[in-house]
């Protein structure tokens, strides 16, 4: 299906109510008002009652919810026009993190823009996929392996300028961003058990160019006993906090591995052991529902679409906060190594909540800013 530009005069479907006239869907808007709603509660009893942390999240929070209303005014078409000069922009930023970005905690991530700092990796989260979607926007599904090859060629070398920062965790979420895009846009199955049989056969070989701290994840993920102390601390407090919470939970401001400090980033990484600790298999239960609430209503916005560019970026949109919950909850429930990831919607924090949010906003907009199929 080819894409065509929307113009200003072309006519859309009648907006009925405050929610359309503001291009909010207001099912998406219901779920992420529920899971923000317990990102404050768990905040709150992660922090120890710290209003001051609270406070700065909520402020976080109203300012995302703004982004998103604000992202669901732009019609796809402007999205469409606008993205490989997004993308530029974004390589240009790191190119220029690797070459003069500001240094914290052993990583070189971040541009220091004066009044704050930036990190150029958490625009390319959705960048990168949207970039992918603009080069299937006019192919004929499935697309032919030269521009499937084209799409590899961008998302490897985006992922690279990750790398190197370093932050293999990020750089390979953001690869599997796009490569939700690929995968949508009818990626052969004998290539993708091709990429996973090279995948693991070269696993030697990267474990070999790996620095000391990852390989020392990947050995702590396999024995977090063989060092209670050191690094596999943080993972044996946090299923000790799931574990315990039973299947009831111990009750809101219950957990007693957040409160009397055995629990590490208890507000953001493992925010997901203290809310297992206080509601208990139930609570986990509750989120997760609404988790596959918002991610399935993100695939019905895919499946809606009326051209091949919003389709395939609602759909790896979708997909893509699916992989971060289940990397996060996996993570730190001993099921994968730990890789510094928030948990969505819900964890501390600035940068992924904005993000987040933004991506939500691009789904409203894509649902909402439809024209009449007329004859």
């Amino acid at each position: 299906m080819k894409l065509k530009n929307i113009q200003p005069q072309q006519v859309y479907r009648h907006n009925k109510g405050l929610l359309n006239a503001l291009h909010i869907d207001g099912w998406l808007l219901l779920g992420l008002l529920l899971l923000l709603s317990i990102s404050v509660a768990i905040v709150y009893s992660a922090s120890g009652g710290d209003e001051a942390v609270t406070v700065r999240h909520v402020i976080r929070i109203g300012i995302a919810l703004v982004l998103m209303v604000g992202f669901a005014q732009i019609p796809p078409n402007i999205i469409y026009i606008f993205t490989p000069w997004l993308f530029a922009a974004g390589i240009l930023m790191l190119i220029a993190v690797i070459l003069f970005g500001d240094v914290g905690k052993g990583a070189q991530r971040w541009l220091d823009l004066g009044v704050a700092k930036f990190q150029p990796s958490e625009l390319m989260k959705l960048v990168l996929p949207i970039t992918v979607a603009w080069l299937f926007a006019h192919s004929q599904f499935p697309p032919s392996y030269k521009r499937l090859f084209s799409g590899a060629i961008i998302i490897a070398f985006t992922a690279s300028l990750i790398v190197v920062q370093p932050d293999l965790g990020t750089s390979l979420l953001i690869a599997m961003s796009g490569l939700f895009v690929l995968f949508f846009a009818g990626l052969p199955w004998k290539v993708i058990l091709a990429a996973i049989t090279a995948t693991v056969a070269s696993a030697p070989i990267a474990w070999h160019f790996m620095h000391a701290y990852q390989k020392q994840r990947v050995l702590t993920f396999l024995n977090p006993e063989s060092d209670p102390l050191g690094s596999g601390y943080h993972i044996i407090q946090s299923k000790i906090a799931i574990g315990s919470g039973g299947i009831e939970g111990k009750g809101f401001l219950g957990s007693t591995q957040a409160h009397l400090d055995f629990l590490p980033e208890s507000t953001t990484d493992f925010i997901f052991s203290v809310l297992s600790e206080e509601f208990g298999l139930l609570g986990v239960i509750t989120l997760l529902l609404l988790y596959s609430a918002v991610i399935a209503r993100g695939l019905y916005i895919a499946s809606q679409a009326q051209d091949n560019f919003t389709r395939l970026i609602a759909a790896s949109l979708s997909m893509t906060l699916f992989v971060y919950i289940f990397v996060n909850i996996g993570m730190v429930s001993g099921l994968l190594p730990v890789v510094g990831l928030p948990l969505p919607l819900i964890s501390y924090g600035g940068s992924s909540m904005i993000t987040l949010m933004i991506s939500f906003g691009l789904l409203m907009s894509i649902h909402t800013h439809k024209r009449l199929l007329t004859d």
